[in-house]
């Protein structure tokens, strides 16, 4: 259980987060259909009245799990980047691989699984998902973007919101497919990060970069 606990926010009280580990690791083994409250309560060792009291329902603290752990990684990044402090090319590159590594953490890859494999099921868990992954993280860097342009690192022609989304299409390609279906190493997959991230920022920066001087060739 202490793998899922790396996703978590330490500043929750240890029931909840002791609840929330031990739902992620039954949601990861058995998929969201066939896990139980009855079974998350037992897993954790409390009792039910304790899980109701912060959750409502299985929806809803799966919704947690993605919510928590997608908001520390958001969390990290803005001590990382929130002064807008670093050249943009370094604070894009710090940003992409920051993103990359969590995406591709085994806890994270599960439980997109799990979302895939019921989400014809169980729509309202796709959106819920959708909501508090993948679409928090674009009105997040969105709002990142905003800032850089106000500091006049990106053009006032760039559209915050667009330039987020080619961003983070940019960093989801092969390795993250291939990783989601399990065809590659977590040290194979970490060996071409790097490359990665400086080929999406190198294709990133060419669309929404500042515009060189004349002759100069080079992006900042």
């Amino acid at each position: 259980m202490s793998a899922i606990l790396d996703i978590l926010p330490e500043q929750q009280s240890p029931k909840r987060r002791a609840v929330m580990a031990a739902a992620a690791e039954l949601f990861m083994a058995e998929g969201y259909a066939a896990v139980s409250m009855d079974a998350v309560a037992r897993t954790a060792g409390v009792s039910k009245a304790t899980l109701y009291a912060h959750f409502s329902g299985k929806e809803a603290l799966f919704e947690s799990i993605i919510a928590d752990g997608c908001a520390q990684m958001r969390q990290r990044a803005d001590t990382l980047l929130a002064s807008h402090g670093l050249p943009l090319r370094q604070a894009l590159t710090e940003l992409a691989l920051h993103w990359l590594r969590f995406l591709l953490r085994p806890q994270v890859r599960a439980l997109h699984r799990v979302v895939i494999a019921e989400a014809v099921r169980f729509p309202a868990l796709a959106r819920a998902f959708y909501n508090a992954g993948p679409q928090a993280m674009q009105f997040w860097l969105t709002g990142w973007m905003a800032g850089e342009q106000a500091h006049g690192r990106l053009p006032g022609s760039t559209d915050p919101g667009r330039a987020a989304e080619l961003f983070l299409t940019l960093l989801r390609g092969d390795l993250f497919i291939r990783a989601t279906l399990a065809l590659v190493e977590e040290a194979e997959a970490e060996a071409v990060l790097p490359r990665i991230a400086a080929e999406a920022v190198d294709a990133f920066l060419r669309l929404h970069g500042p515009v060189p001087a004349s002759g100069e060739e080079h992006f900042p």
